[in-house]
C-alpha cells in the first residue's frame, strides 16, 4: 500500500529531486540551481512528492507579490500514470494561493500533451508561445489560469 505524502522540499532532498530531474528531462537544470533557489531566492517555494518515504516527484513556484510561476513540475518515470502530477500540481495550487499569488503560469512543451491536458483540467488555457524555449529550440506554450 503506498503511502503518498506532500511537504516542502529541504536541502537534503537535493540528490532524490536531481535523480527524477535526470530522467524526466532532455535539458535539466543543474544541482546548483535547486540549491540557490533553496537558499538564496526569497521568491521560490518547492514541493517534494513522497511515495513510502521516497522522494518520486517535486514541483517549483516563484511568488512575486500577487503572480506565480511554476519553475518545473516532474515525476520520477517510473512513478508516472498514478495522477502524482495532479495531486503534486494540487498542493502547488493551493501554495500559491495561501501566500497570496492572484494568478499562475507556466510553460510547458508543445509536444507535451499529457501535461498540457492535466493543466487544462486546472483551468490553465494557452495565452501564448515562446519560439524556440528550450535549448533543443522546441516551441513553448505558456499557460495561465486566475487562481
Amino acid at each position: 500500500m503506498s503511502e503518498i505524502k506532500v511537504r516542502p522540499m529541504v536541502i537534503g532532498d537535493i540528490e532524490d529531486v536531481m535523480v527524477v530531474e535526470l530522467t524526466s528531462f532532455k535539458s535539466p537544470w543543474q544541482k546548483q540551481d535547486f540549491i540557490f533557489d533553496l537558499l538564496k531566492n526569497k521568491f521560490s517555494y518547492y514541493l517534494v512528492l513522497e511515495n513510502n518515504q521516497k522522494v518520486v516527484g517535486y514541483c517549483g513556484v516563484w511568488i512575486v507579490v500577487d503572480s506565480a510561476q511554476i519553475t518545473n513540475i516532474a515525476i520520477h518515470p517510473d512513478e508516472r500514470g498514478h495522477k502524482y502530477g495532479e495531486y503534486l500540481f494540487k498542493e502547488t495550487l493551493k501554495l500559491a494561493k495561501f501566500e497570496g499569488a492572484q494568478e499562475l503560469t507556466l510553460e510547458v512543451r508543445e509536444s507535451n500533451q499529457v501535461a498540457q491536458k492535466m493543466y487544462q483540467k486546472f483551468g490553465l488555457e494557452v495565452v501564448g508561445r515562446r519560439e524556440k524555449y528550450y535549448k533543443d529550440q522546441e516551441d513553448a506554450l505558456v499557460m495561465w489560469v486566475k487562481l
